[in-house]
């Protein structure tokens, strides 16, 4: 779960130069800074297995995969948040520490992260006119949330729950398994 480090405002410039030397991550919303709380190797296995299934389908694709390290600046909310998984694909991202132009973005949430992911992040993360799909991935159960622009270039959701599944990411161009991203993965 995300902890308030503090209730003074934090310009960006500042937090971003805090971050660098940080001994744990934080999230940045307007002024305020959110700790972040440690991985459960459940977690860990399940962010890995997407990466490198999306690494395995796009080896020659212009695009950047990162695991939980890497920044998403939104810049409509001022925020900067540590997604698990983060594509991006345009050549012109300046920043070494944050991409301000993915194209998706993955969210391995647990019951302590869940509204934050399918509430406030939701909302941040479609602000982002790059932005093709977001995923957020259950650790307890099989179950993937897909939200994506439709042909439109609406907002639309589909449910994912059985390891038969296969989501059709267009950004990278990728058909990810539910079996892939589970893989390794017991459940109680």
């Amino acid at each position: 779960m995300l902890a308030q480090k503090n209730d003074s405002y934090l310009s960006e410039t500042e937090y971003l130069e805090g971050e660098k030397t940080a001994k744990e991550r934080h999230e940045y919303v307007d002024g305020k800074v959110y700790a972040m709380a440690g991985a459960s190797r459940r977690h860990s296995r399940i962010a890995l297995n997407i990466a490198l299934a999306l690494r395995t389908a796009n080896k020659t694709a212009p695009c950047e995969i990162h695991v939980a390290d890497v920044k998403v600046k939104v810049s409509p909310a001022k925020a900067y948040y540590y997604p698990d998984v983060v594509v991006g694909c345009e050549s012109d991202e300046s920043d070494d520490y944050y991409l301000q132009k993915p194209c998706l973005i993955v969210e391995v949430s647990s019951k302590s992260t869940a509204w934050k992911d399918q509430h406030e992040k939701v909302v941040a993360y479609q602000k982002l006119a790059s932005l093709q799909t977001y995923l957020i991935v259950a650790q307890e159960s099989v179950q993937v949330t897909v939200y994506f622009r439709d042909a439109t270039g609406a907002w639309a959701v589909a449910l994912y729950d059985a390891l038969e599944q296969v989501i059709h990411l267009s950004c990278p161009p990728t058909e990810l398994r539910l079996l892939d991203i589970y893989e390794g993965v017991q459940f109680d």
